[in-house]
């Protein structure tokens, strides 16, 4: 049931959550409102009460190498199944490979977890702990989207959004006069990701002809599973496009979107029954006189248009069915036997 694969989904996003409070600074001013410093905020990754930990083990303010403050920490804690957003589970999409259209990549649909972090802000002076809160709380109403590579092998980025859930605030006044005090605000996120199961790679070549079989029951007869007649129903890819950029003539005169009658320079090479291209319409000959055709327009969902004298009229044939790309809209030859 189980193989090995890792994305590294999780370790994205908790990059990608950590990276949002990487640039906060605060100032400090004089009495005249001069700024005397400028700090960028240190920002790492660990449990708060390690932190806390440190600053309580070494309370000595002379001391000449200690904890610095303000600092931040955040800390990935729990994660959670969101039934809000699930999806099909049988459900797969397709990725391309850019070296070999025939190749793809398949994986199923990912399954939505919320991601919970924590974020804390530990500061000596309650102003610096007000800087740096309004300049993160405005950004989350109450969410803010980071885009995340998930699946790198599928090229699939989506926009992960980190839910500000609340925050509380601390303050220990509690010991003697020459304990270091912390301001600490907790500040609780949820990122809404997603975590995708293996990749699997197939070689999918196109279907170059299907048969079915059955028997069409005799609408007469009482039992319909006698008195039929075996069927067969074909179908075989025809292209749509004129791959081989193959030309086989130019258009005499201009065009209108409404003509049904064109005129070309040479028709030889351009039998009844068969496609043309001119510039992105295609055309179906229905009848040929001389280097007059009886088309019909826009065929396989392109659109008729207009057309000048001189364009190049492309053919559609049997070398450009070979040349069928994945993901071609191509048309279908029918027959019945």
């Amino acid at each position: 049931m189980f193989e090995y694969f890792y994305h590294e989904i999780l370790r994205k996003t908790i990059i990608s959550f950590g990276t949002l409070f990487n640039g906060i600074t605060i100032k400090h001013t004089d009495s005249d409102d001069n700024t005397t410093s400028v700090i960028k905020v240190p920002l790492a990754y660990g449990p708060t009460q390690k932190f806390l930990a440190r600053l309580e083990q070494s309370p000595n303010l002379n001391k000449s190498v200690q904890m610095t403050l303000p600092r931040m920490s955040f800390e990935f804690i729990g994660m959670t199944y969101d039934p809000s957003r699930k999806v099909t589970t049988t459900q797969t999409f397709l990725a391309g490979s850019s070296a070999d259209k025939s190749v793809e990549k398949k994986t199923y649909m990912p399954v939505p977890y919320n991601m919970q972090f924590e974020l804390a802000i530990m500061t000596k002076l309650n102003d610096d702990a007000l800087q740096m809160v309004e300049q993160i709380v405005p950004y989350f109403q109450p969410a803010y989207s980071v885009t995340v590579d998930l699946v790198e092998s599928l090229g699939e980025k989506r926009d992960i959004p980190v839910i500000l859930d609340n925050i509380t605030m601390t303050d220990d006044y509690e010991g003697d006069f020459s304990t270091r005090r912390v301001l600490l605000y907790t500040l609780r996120f949820t990122a809404k990701t997603y975590l995708f199961g293996p990749v699997s790679t197939a070689s999918n070549d196109i279907i170059k002809k299907v048969a079915i079989g059955y028997i069409a029951a005799d609408s007469s007869s009482a039992d319909s599973r006698t008195g039929g007649r075996d069927l067969t129903y074909s179908v075989t890819p025809r292209a749509t496009k004129n791959y081989d950029g193959d030309i086989a003539t130019n258009l005499t005169n201009d065009i209108s979107l409404a003509d049904a009658y064109i005129e070309v320079n040479d028709a030889t090479n351009i039998p009844e029954n068969t496609y043309i291209v001119i510039d992105n319409e295609e055309l179906y000959v229905d009848k040929k006189t001389g280097n007059k055709l009886t088309v019909l327009r826009g065929q396989d969902g392109t659109t008729a248009v207009g057309h000048v004298a001189g364009a190049n009229v492309g053919k559609i044939t049997a070398d450009d069915n070979l040349l069928i790309e994945t993901g071609d809209n191509f048309g279908f030859d029918v027959s019945w036997d």
